[in-house]
């Protein structure tokens, strides 16, 4: 087996660190695994939180996500298996079914639930928050559901298939684009299934922030020799250079694939609010108590 791809761009970026997930609760008591995001300042700019939830206890799941604010921030909520409804103040009802995509943009403010549309059976996705810039943090709050049929997938090499979700991938002369983007920091968002052995590569910017999050079988990173995973789940940071490249461990993996172009902007957070200064903060906290959130 070799460790560089032929006709490959180099450097190949290799692993920098890794962030053990920890089981947490969320909402009104979902059980999660979370990584980016597990406490204050634990950020890989532009992302801001990474859960991982999977269960087939309803007792761990039923309880849902009942209605609650953001802001500041976009969040992209990928589902694996069940289904799950959105509903916010504005008017917006979806139905994320396994396989689906939801993104919203909470802007200056949104509150908003997600609730299982299930009692019992396994409910397993990701939910990914994503920063926004200053300039973005006051637009309008928006939502998209994506069906399944809508994410595009495509081998990408032999025993390589990937689901883009957002942005743009390429390859030697492969390239793939996802159904969703957004400005300023441009995160690709990939789910991609390898068979024991096989590589998936793809070539990036100088500057992105370049993350994997391998939740089923074991994988390798650059010229790493291989890691095995097992559950707690691990994300594995990458440092700078052209190039991107994972191996499928003797079972194979699956694995999310993350990149953005981080912000270098002040992160102020307070549970699901997000601003660049405490003054912004205090703003916002003080709308929410006087019942002004979100800001008219």
């Amino acid at each position: 087996m070799t460790s560089r791809p032929e006709n490959a761009e180099f450097p190949l970026r290799t692993i920098a660190g890794l962030l053990p997930a920890v089981e947490t609760r969320d909402g009104a008591g979902v059980r999660i695994r979370r990584s980016i995001g597990q406490r204050s300042g634990l950020y890989q700019d532009p992302f801001l939180m990474l859960d991982e939830f999977g269960t087939d206890q309803p007792q761990d799941y039923i309880a849902g996500f009942p209605s609650h604010p953001h802001c500041g921030f976009e969040t992209m909520t990928y589902l694996l298996e069940g289904r799950l409804r959105h509903e916010d103040h504005l008017g917006h009802r979806g139905t994320l079914e396994a396989g689906g995509a939801q993104w919203m943009t909470a802007g200056r403010g949104i509150v908003h639930s997600e609730m299982p549309l299930q009692k019992e059976g396994r409910l397993r996705g990701f939910q990914l928050w994503i920063n926004l810039p200053q300039s973005r943090k006051q637009v309008e709050a928006s939502y998209r559901d994506l069906g399944p049929a809508e994410i595009p997938a495509q081998d990408w090499g032999p025993g390589c298939r990937l689901r883009l979700l957002s942005g743009r991938i390429s390859w030697q002369e492969r390239v793939l684009e996802g159904p969703l983007s957004s400005p300023v920091t441009e995160p690709s968002i990939a789910d991609i299934a390898l068979e024991p052995g096989s590589l998936f590569g793809c070539s990036v910017g100088p500057a992105a922030r370049v993350l994997f999050y391998p939740y089923e079988g074991s994988l390798a990173v650059g010229i790493q020799p291989p890691l095995q995973w097992a559950p707690p789940s691990v994300l594995i940071l990458t440092t700078p250079g052209p190039t991107v490249t994972c191996r499928a461990g003797p079972a194979g993996a699956r694995t999310l694939f993350l990149a953005g172009q981080p912000l270098h902007e002040p992160i102020v957070q307070y549970g699901p609010f997000v601003t660049n200064t405490r003054e912004e903060m205090e703003k916002v906290l003080a709308n929410y108590r006087d019942g002004q959130f979100p800001p008219p």
